[in-house]
C-alpha cells in the first residue's frame, strides 16, 4: 500500500451555474480536519470560455501547492479531469458530478451517457427545488438561488480538451438520495466511464449543503485511506 502525506489542498470546483459558495460549510470542516482548502468561481458566464479556460481558472487558484486533491460537484466534473491533467494532482473525486470521455463535448454528455432516456426536466424552479435540493434547509436553497448565476453554453458543443484520462487515482461519490442523478444511473454511469464501483453517502444532489460535515468527513477519508497499488501513480 502507498500513503499519500497526511495533510490534502482540497480544490473544490462547484456545479453549472454557481459559485464556490456552494462549499463555504464544507471547507470549514476540511480545515479542522487539517486541510487547505481552494474553492473556485469558475468564469461560467462568458462566452469566451470553454472546458479548457474554466480548467485553467483553477490551475491558476492552485498556484504552486501540492498535495492537490480535485473535488468537482455536478456539471463541474466536466472540468476536473482537465484541471487533473494540468496540475500535480494525488487525488480526483467526483460528487455526484458528470464525467467525460476524452473528446467529448459537455453539450453531448446527455444524451451519449443515457441520461436524456431518464426523462428527467428541471424547467420550473419548484422542480428543480424537488430536483437538487431535497434534504436542505430552506434558508440554503434561499441563498443558493441568491448566489446562482447564468451559464454561458456558447461554447457547449465544442469537444473537451481531454485527450487522455490523466493517470490520477480517481473516486466517485455517489448521493443515495440524488433526484437528479438517481442511483442507479449513477452507477451505470460510473462502471462504463470510469470502471469503478462508486463510495456512497446518504443526502441530495447539493450534499454539500445538505450534509456539508459528512461530506467533508468522507473527503478526508478518500485522502488518508492508503493508496491501492494498482492506483496511477
Amino acid at each position: 500500500m502507498l500513503h499519500r502525506n497526511e495533510s490534502a489542498t482540497f480544490v473544490l470546483i462547484h456545479g453549472g451555474g454557481s459559485t464556490s459558495w456552494d462549499w463555504h460549510l464544507v471547507a470549514p470542516v476540511l480545515r479542522e480536519l487539517g486541510h487547505d482548502v481552494v474553492a473556485v468561481d469558475l468564469p461560467i458566464e462568458d462566452d469566451a470560455n470553454g472546458i479548457s479556460e474554466l480548467a485553467d481558472a483553477v490551475v491558476e487558484a492552485c498556484g504552486d501547492r501540492t498535495d492537490l486533491a480535485i473535488v468537482a460537484h455536478s456539471w463541474g466534473g466536466l472540468v476536473a479531469p482537465v484541471v487533473a491533467a494540468r496540475v500535480p494532482a494525488e487525488l480526483l473525486v467526483f460528487v455526484s458530478a458528470l464525467i467525460p470521455k476524452p473528446g467529448e463535448a459537455p453539450n453531448a454528455w446527455w444524451s451519449a451517457s443515457g441520461y436524456n432516456d431518464l426523462g428527467i426536466s428541471f424547467e420550473t424552479e419548484e422542480k428543480e427545488i424537488e430536483l437538487f435540493y431535497n434534504g436542505v434547509p430552506a434558508d440554503l436553497i434561499t441563498a443558493s438561488y441568491a448566489t446562482a448565476r447564468d451559464q454561458s453554453w456558447a461554447r457547449g458543443d465544442e469537444p473537451t480538451p481531454l485527450k487522455a484520462w490523466p493517470e490520477v487515482p480517481t473516486r466517485f461519490l455517489l448521493c443515495r438520495d440524488d433526484r437528479f442523478m438517481p442511483p442507479e444511473f449513477a452507477r451505470a454511469q460510473v462502471r462504463d466511464r470510469l470502471g469503478i464501483t462508486p463510495d456512497e453517502i446518504d443526502g441530495g444532489h447539493m450534499v454539500a449543503l445538505s450534509r456539508p460535515r459528512e461530506l467533508a468527513e468522507r473527503l478526508h477519508r478518500l485522502w488518508t485511506e492508503p493508496r491501492r497499488e494498482t492506483d496511477p501513480a
